[in-house]
C-alpha cells in the first residue's frame, strides 16, 4: 500500500467489510446487523497484511457488527473510535431486497437519485458524509475508516466536492480499500488509490 504521493499531507483510508450472506446473494443491507460470513473473516484478515506498515493518527469504525469484526481482524480494534456517521445507508422499506425486485416495481429507481421509501434520502447521507469528512479533515497524519460500500462512496464523492448522485460512480467491492488525499495541498482534494481489492482477488 505504499504510495509515492507526499507523506506530508494527510490521507483517509476508506476500508469496506468483508462478505456477508447478504453481500454474497447481493440484497440491500443497510441497518441489518449480519456477522461476516467465512469468505469475509478470510478477507479482513487478508486486509491487516494490505494495511500493515501504514501508521494511523486515529482509526473510525462504523457500529456495525460486520464493519467492527473487519476492523478487528484487520487489527484495528483496540484504538477503533465508533463513529455513528460511518452507519451504511439506511435502506427503509428496500432492506433485504434486490435491485432486480425493486425495478420490477420503480424501473427507474436510483438509490444515488430517488432515495429508500422510509429509509434515507441523499441528501441525509451525504450530509453524514459531510460531518465525517469535517471531523477528520483537521487531522494531522493518516485516518483510517472501516464503513460499508454506500456510505464509502459518498464520503469519496463528497470529499471531491462531488453532488451526491455522483456517488454511484464509485463502485466498492467487499474488503477493497480506497485513499482519498490531495495533490499540492488541501484546496486540492484528490483520489488517490480506489476500490482496491486485490488481497481478494489473490485468494
Amino acid at each position: 500500500m505504499a504510495s509515492d504521493h507526499a507523506t506530508a499531507l494527510p490521507r483517509l483510508f476508506l476500508i469496506r467489510h468483508g462478505d456477508t450472506a447478504w453481500t454474497d446473494s447481493r440484497q440491500h443491507t443497510g441497518r441489518t446487523d449480519l456477522p461476516l460470513n467465512a469468505n469475509g473473516e478470510a478477507h479482513a484478515c487478508r486486509l491487516g497484511a494490505r494495511l500493515k506498515g501504514n501508521m494511523f493518527s486515529r482509526v473510525f469504525v462504523s457500529p456495525l457488527v460486520r464493519v467492527r469484526r473487519t476492523c478487528e481482524l484487520a487489527g484495528f480494534a483496540e484504538h477503533a473510535e465508533v463513529d455513528a456517521d460511518l452507519t451504511e445507508w439506511d435502506y427503509g422499506d428496500y432492506e433485504s431486497k434486490l435491485t432486480a425486485d425493486i425495478h420490477r416495481q420503480r424501473p427507474e429507481w436510483n438509490l444515488y437519485h430517488d432515495g429508500a421509501p422510509h429509509g434515507e434520502s441523499p441528501d441525509q447521507v451525504a450530509a453524514r458524509a459531510d460531518r465525517f469528512i469535517d471531523l477528520i479533515r483537521p487531522i494531522a497524519g493518516d485516518v483510517a475508516a472501516f464503513s460499508s460500500g454506500q456510505i464509502i462512496r459518498m464520503i469519496a464523492a463528497r470529499w471531491l466536492g462531488l453532488s451526491p448522485v455522483h456517488a454511484r460512480h464509485f463502485y466498492t467491492a467487499t474488503a477493497s480499500i480506497g485513499i482519498l488525499g490531495y495533490e499540492h495541498d488541501r484546496n486540492q482534494p484528490v483520489l488517490l488509490l480506489w476500490n482496491d481489492d486485490q488481497q481478494v482477488a489473490n485468494a
